[in-house]
């Protein structure tokens, strides 16, 4: 019965492995989406992945703001 002993450990190690992995991962996802928030709007300060998104949002939430001139060649 020497086996079943070990058998436990084994889960007891692998389950606690998992669960550090499965930590590490949930930081490493937010710390992804963050960094590719890259485009900070002028007016309300909300970020954005992209420059298309960055257009659509400001035609839409700021239409009486004046254009960023970064946002002059881009098609939405």
């Amino acid at each position: 019965m020497a086996r079943g002993q070990q058998k436990i450990q084994s889960q007891q190690k692998n389950a606690k492995a998992a669960a550090a992995k499965k930590k590490g991962a949930a930081a490493d996802q937010k710390t992804a989406a963050k960094a590719a928030l890259v485009h900070t709007c002028p007016v309300c300060r909300a970020q954005m992945p992209d420059p298309k998104t960055f257009k659509q949002h400001f035609e839409s939430k700021h239409p009486k703001s004046p254009m960023p001139p970064e946002l002059v060649d881009v098609e939405a």
